[in-house]
């Protein structure tokens, strides 16, 4: 068995960008801006962004975090993003989800200018993503690619079952992984945690990629010997033994699978760390794109 060590990918993921952007800002050319928008106080969230925040100064790009309440009116939410979509030193936005209840995510994803869309969930990014044309990727499943490619593995003619159809992970990475490149060319079923014969169809799969939020889904007697595994779960579980009060879990009996693995990720430390690798790598090419 062997870890897909998120720290290893993404740090040299990271230090391919910097050079980059070094080259970049001596030619004369603008450094590259992140504006992130945080709203309310989830831990999570916090923690995430500020990892967004900590890395864009790593590799030397500007970032900007605007904080808004949990109550802000959709009508702020707005107004702040059409600013941002019209500033022209700001080259990619996201906006931390999940959203409070008062506001419609899915308006807020579409009014975001595609070409500062560094998250890849606008429409019009996902459309140009299944027509297999030029665009940014999401983040995670552009992570789980950078990592494939990192490690060599072979995708080519191999079943990979997705456990998980959000539109945020599971459907684009059923899609990239269907197509006729590297990483790609498998078959691909797409299942989630209502689907009939799930553990018949995981032990038929050379790559798992779990992507459900269920802590510890995927068991030991679901996985075949030698199998992939890509745990894109992390949620907080409740551990009154640890001194935070809680423990990080993925989606898959990790301590059980593993043995049986050929490679697998870890959580934390896995695929966490190359969803915000492949955040840069978006908003590296949103600020390059200004110059084609």
């Amino acid at each position: 068995m062997q870890l897909l060590d998120g720290k290893i990918v993404s740090q040299a993921v990271k230090n391919d960008i910097k050079e980059m952007t070094s080259l970049f800002i001596n030619s004369g050319k603008k450094t590259p801006h992140l504006a992130a928008i945080l709203i309310g106080s989830n831990g999570a969230s916090e923690t995430y962004v500020a990892s967004k925040v900590k890395n864009c100064e790593e590799v030397g790009f500007k970032s900007s975090l605007i904080r808004y309440e949990e109550n802000i009116s959709e009508a702020t939410l707005i107004a702040a993003i059409n600013k941002l979509n019209c500033d022209e030193d700001v080259d990619g936005i996201l906006v931390q989800l999940p959203l409070p209840k008062q506001i419609n995510e899915e308006k807020i994803i579409n009014l975001i200018n595609p070409d500062k869309d560094v998250d890849g969930f606008h429409p019009m990014s996902i459309g140009k993503m299944v027509q297999g044309l030029p665009t940014f990727i999401p983040a995670t499943p552009y992570g789980i690619l950078l990592m494939l490619e990192y490690y060599r593995i072979e995708t080519s003619g191999k079943h990979a079952v997705v456990i998980g159809r959000s539109n945020i992970v599971g459907r684009p990475i059923s899609i990239l992984l269907s197509r006729n490149t590297y990483p790609g060319n498998c078959t691909v079923t797409v299942c989630n945690s209502r689907t009939n014969s799930l553990k018949e169809i995981c032990l038929q799969a050379d790559i798992i990629i779990v992507a459900l939020g269920i802590p510890e889904f995927l068991k030991s007697d679901m996985v075949k010997e030698n199998a992939v595994v890509i745990d894109v779960g992390i949620t907080r579980v409740v551990d009154a033994s640890k001194k935070s009060g809680f423990v990080i879990k993925g989606d898959v009996d990790f301590t059980n699978v593993a043995p049986k693995c050929r490679y697998i990720t870890p959580v934390p430390g896995g695929v966490g760390l190359m969803t915000i690798a492949a955040l840069l790598k978006n908003t590296f090419a949103a600020c390059k794109n200004k110059y084609s």
